[in-house]
């Protein structure tokens, strides 16, 4: 009697055995280990946090984050040159089993088998900024960078005569995102009959300025110079300033500081990101996913070019996304 009672206790506690495993599996395919309460958390890996233009992407993430109920965790190296640094960010995020990977890959193609260490563990990847050849990606949100440089460019064109040499201060050689700045106003330059220099800065400030300064002494003709981000924008103008140079000064992004710097009479003007859109459309694009609902293969957050006639309504909306009166 006893043998005949034990057979089905032991078929209980194998079916038992049997369901744990299976539940732990699920868990493990539909990728949501990134917290056990069941909060949603993504991992938001920015290609640096040293400028305005990072910053307001940050608080656009954590904009989203907040309304939706994700946990964000926003991660960049000090500068954008530092693209190891930002793939071993990206690395620790999966570690971590974040539900989503949201990455502003500085280097592309040296972030590539993280997306795809990402794919084969089921936790899907947005990009923000700048896009990279992965087919998997749920999405990319940012701006269309070679449109926008055209902007930059057709401005430009109509400030200055054809034969005039314009200088262009780029990002890191390899960015998508200043290949594609650049490549967007240089061709428009030189179909209007302009001669174009082009330097790299790194995107970095003080770079710049040095880089600035080689280029007056090398071609002191320069009637412009557009630079691909605001940070190499506002360290071109400081040496164009120093020097009392005549020479327009384009940025690109929209920065407070740049915006600033436009209304008191520095900087020409800048092609105007929305970076605070592309961080709050990024988790919010991320949360969609997550929950089964269709997210647009690319999600353009829009440029536009402000000057002195219409900074001051721009920086009222900048200053409306971080909540200011």
């Amino acid at each position: 009697m006893k043998k005949i009672l034990s057979i089905p206790f032991i078929l209980l506690i194998s079916f038992i055995a049997l369901v744990g495993c299976g539940s732990k599996e699920t868990g493990s395919q539909d990728g949501n280990t990134g917290s056990n309460s069941g909060e949603l958390e993504v991992g938001v890996i920015l290609k640096a946090l040293n400028s305005d233009y990072w910053k307001f992407v940050e608080a656009g993430a954590k904009a989203a984050g907040e309304e939706y109920g994700v946990k964000v965790n926003v991660l960049g190296p000090p500068a954008e040159t530092q693209f190891m640094e930002q793939v071993s960010m990206m690395e620790d995020q999966l570690t971590q089993g974040v539900d989503a990977l949201l990455v502003a890959p500085s280097q592309p193609a040296s972030a590539m088998p993280v997306f795809e260490q990402a794919k084969a563990s089921n936790i899907p990847v947005l990009l923000l900024d700048t896009d990279a050849d992965f087919e998997d990606k749920v999405s990319f949100i940012g701006t269309g960078n070679y449109d926008a440089g055209r902007l930059g460019g057709e401005f430009i064109a109509k400030q200055v005569k054809k034969g005039d040499t314009v200088a262009i201060i780029r990002g890191a050689k390899g960015d998508n995102t200043h290949d594609d700045r650049t490549k967007g106003a240089e061709e428009v330059l030189k179909e209007k009959g302009i001669k174009v220099v082009v330097q790299p800065a790194d995107s970095d400030r003080a770079k710049a300025a040095n880089v600035m300064e080689n280029i007056l002494t090398a071609h002191p003709d320069v009637t412009a110079v557009y630079a691909t981000s605001e940070e190499m924008a506002l360290g071109a103008l400081r040496t164009v300033q120093d020097k009392n140079k005549d020479v327009l000064v384009i940025g690109f992004d929209g920065t407070p500081e740049g915006l600033e710097s436009i209304k008191n009479g520095g900087l020409t003007a800048t092609v105007a990101q929305d970076p605070y859109m592309i961080g709050y459309l990024g988790v919010e694009s991320a949360y969609k996913n997550t929950k089964g609902e269709k997210v647009e293969k690319r999600i353009d957050s829009g440029a536009e070019v402000i000057t002195k006639e219409t900074v001051e309504e721009k920086m009222a909306k900048l200053n409306e996304y971080l909540g200011k009166q």
